[in-house]
């Protein structure tokens, strides 16, 4: 018999003492009655519980933006603070930090611009907010790599000339991938970088024109370019939405977060983070999670069908994971070392919303460990349905200190959430 729940909601805490579920005295009030929102929650999603397409009715429950109560913050282990380090950032998306410590934000405002976060004083709050560069069209991907700032849009991949300390480009910005390599300009507009480890040449993830269709690459792929901009090898595909990119450390390993497509249901199609297999398909638009089918697709592609490749980790549909990075500071305790966070965007068509948080995801022996856990979470107000949000995370970056920030689309926030261990200042 089909077990009627896709989440495994465990009770229990973690054995690892730092994930266990203790809310910070910085965080809102406790979600009662939501365990999809407790700090330390325990989640795993597994294919096998999979509901069949249509289960139930699709439906519109987009989240209602609110302004931030006053005194509200994050919900966060034990040991963890929260703090603005920067705010007043319409359109915050994602984020970079650069060689000397300043941290440089991708704003799809419009036009689209990189604003440079400083934190001249060493507070954890940034006291300089300068324009760096502007012009683009809904900037998303940025990446610093051999002198430049690179930055992807939605019409191309960018370089601009960068030296430590500066506070505008160190000369005109330059054009790497030709017009119409990064896909047609409509559908999913984030166009996120990750540099190969030897430095020989970037990946792009490039969403799809639409929720579920036959598109044309490179869309719904994750494209490996050559230094100079020109296309080496589709790199993966049949993945929907590839937002978040990151090498796992050390290896050549790498990694995604995908956003799947909509309309079959609540409990369908299942988000995921996984490692992606060279010149390996994720089913979309002819399948999902492995070889189930899609409905008036499959038969179009059998023998796509036949190899799709079953993700490592499987978010609540409808999540829209986004923001990923490995952490490989000292600060944070060493449960959390080998391990991914990830911002969960949060729903818009679910009758029961889910995500806006941001959640990590165990590694046991450089794989993923099969579940996620709750880290931050206080966004969405409790009890609202639809969802009222003060924030939604997007984009995730470590500081030189080892702290973590997070970028807030709909707050216009850079958050900055550190680690005190007990007896230490």
């Amino acid at each position: 018999m089909r077990r009627s729940s896709l989440a495994v909601l465990s009770a229990v805490s973690l054995s690892l003492g730092a994930l266990a579920p203790a809310w910070s005295s910085a965080g809102a009030a406790t979600p009662a009655g939501n365990p999809e929102q407790k700090v330390g929650q325990r989640i795993q999603i597994r294919a096998a519980d999979l509901p069949a397409p249509y289960a139930t009715e699709g439906v519109g429950n987009s989240s209602e933006e609110v302004p931030r109560p006053d005194g509200a913050s994050l919900n966060v282990p034990k040991g963890f603070t929260v703090s603005v380090f920067a705010t007043g950032l319409s359109r915050a998306r994602n984020l970079a930090v650069a060689p000397n410590g300043d941290v440089f934000l991708a704003r799809q405002a419009t036009p689209g611009e990189i604003t440079l976060l400083r934190d001249s004083k060493g507070t954890g709050t940034a006291d300089q907010i300068i324009t760096f560069a502007g012009g683009f069209d809904r900037p998303y991907g940025i990446e610093f790599h051999d002198g430049y700032l690179w930055v992807g849009d939605i019409k191309a991949v960018w370089k601009i000339p960068y030296k430590d300390g500066d506070t505008k480009p160190a000369g005109d910005r330059i054009q790497v991938t030709p017009d119409g390599a990064l896909g047609q300009p409509k559908g999913h507009p984030t166009r996120t970088l990750e540099f190969a480890p030897d430095g020989k040449s970037f990946f792009v993830g490039i969403g799809s024109m639409s929720n579920i269709a036959e598109d044309p690459k490179p869309h719904a792929t994750v494209t490996e370019f050559n230094m100079d901009g020109t296309v080496k090898r589709v790199y993966a595909s049949g993945t929907r939405n590839p937002v978040g990119l990151q090498f796992y450390p050390g290896s050549d390993d790498l990694y995604a977060v995908v956003n799947e497509r909509d309309g079959l249901g609540d409990g369908l199609v299942p988000d995921y983070f996984t490692r992606l297999q060279p010149e390996g398909f994720y089913g979309w638009p002819y399948s999902y999670t492995g070889s189930h089918p899609q409905p008036d697709f499959a038969d179009k592609r059998p023998d796509l069908v036949a190899k799709a490749i079953v993700p490592d980790l499987l978010f609540d549909a409808h999540s829209a994971p986004l923001g990923l990075l490995f952490y490989t500071g000292h600060q944070f305790p060493a449960d959390y070392q080998g391990g991914a966070f990830v911002t969960l965007h949060g729903s818009w068509n679910k009758a029961k919303p889910t995500g806006y948080k941001i959640v990590y995801v165990p590694f046991t022996h450089g794989r993923p460990a099969g579940h996620y856990v709750n880290f931050a979470t206080g966004f969405w107000l409790p009890g609202t349905n639809p969802a009222q949000v003060w924030g939604r995370p997007v984009g995730l970056a470590m500081a030189h200190d080892g702290s973590l920030l997070v970028a807030d689309d709909v707050g216009g926030t850079v958050w900055r959430i550190s680690y005190h261990a007990k007896g230490k200042s």
